[in-house]
């Protein structure tokens, strides 16, 4: 028997990108959720579980998960920001396009409480984190939890996946062959692909004049930024502003990639996560009705 138990494979992963769950939440949910006597909005915190139960219930492909919560630490973008004053430099910074971030700390503890794990490192932002666990757990079916588009590099066949839950049903699940399918470019290019054409999210400009065609036609074959000057395809205008640009693609492509290389100090334990109740019985649970 402890021979058999032990030959049992470690659970697939689910990483999910928590602010992005959460702002998508607090903004995106149907109809907003109020504490009983209407003094408190909490939509973002009922939203987070809501969604984050109902992903595991509905749109996974693999076995029974073990879920981690990867949140950007406070100064995760510094580093990209040194490198790039402009990085996502477009992102409102209001009391109302900061509210979910009142829904943090009982987040924490709900996900403590319910003995699911999350992790924050303050100076990484979550795609980092999610980076480095996707490929230090090369054993483990992964599954990202996220709306963004910079995940694409990830996907690698059966083993890495994204789920969109903002996708209608039977498109949650993003695949490699979709992102090659769809931009024409393969997720190992994404970097290099996001570098050319720009990316609105991070406030990523790209070249001016190139657009996802463009793009995808410049990188045909498999080719990085590392061969495109070489490759005697940047001619004409475009080529010519991709030339004279040069050193502003090379640095978008490094914010665009993501690191693998963070100390995460998380050690999955190889074992499905436990089962999150009802999003009501969560906030009763933190006593918050």
């Amino acid at each position: 028997m402890g021979t058999a138990a032990r030959l049992v494979p470690p659970a697939p992963l689910l990483l999910v990108d928590g602010f992005n769950l959460l702002w998508r939440g607090h903004f995106g949910f149907p109809s907003p959720v109020f504490s009983l006597d209407k003094s408190r909005n909490l939509t973002g915190l009922f939203a987070f579980f809501a969604l984050l139960r109902a992903s595991i219930r509905d749109d996974l492909d693999v076995g029974p998960v073990e879920v981690c919560v990867v949140l950007d630490g406070e100064r995760g973008s510094a580093g990209r920001k040194d490198a790039d004053a402009g990085y996502k430099a477009n992102r409102e910074e209001t009391p109302a396009a900061l509210e979910p971030l009142q829904f943090l700390a009982p987040m924490r503890e709900a996900l403590d409480g319910y003995g699911i794990a999350w992790v924050e490192i303050d100076d990484a932002e979550a795609d980092d984190v999610i980076a480095t666990l996707t490929r230090a757990h090369i054993d483990r079916p992964v599954r990202i939890m996220s709306a963004d588009q910079d995940y694409y590099q990830l996907l690698d066949g059966e083993r890495v996946r994204i789920i969109n839950r903002s996708r209608k049903a039977s498109k949650r699940i993003i695949t490699d062959v979709e992102v090659v399918d769809r931009y024409g470019v393969t997720p190992a290019q994404w970097p290099d692909y996001r570098a050319l054409t720009g990316d609105v999210s991070d406030n990523i400009p790209g070249v001016k004049g190139v657009g996802a065609k463009t793009a995808a036609a410049l990188l045909a074959g498999g080719i990085t930024l590392d061969s495109l000057r070489d490759s005697g395809r940047l001619s004409g205008a475009k080529g010519e502003a991709i030339v004279r640009q040069w050193a502003d693609v090379l640095r978008w492509r490094q914010l665009s990639r993501m690191r693998h290389d963070v100390a995460t100090g998380w050690q999955p334990t190889g074992l499905p996560s436990p089962t999150l109740p009802k999003p009501a019985d969560v906030v009763e649970k933190l006593g918050l009705w």
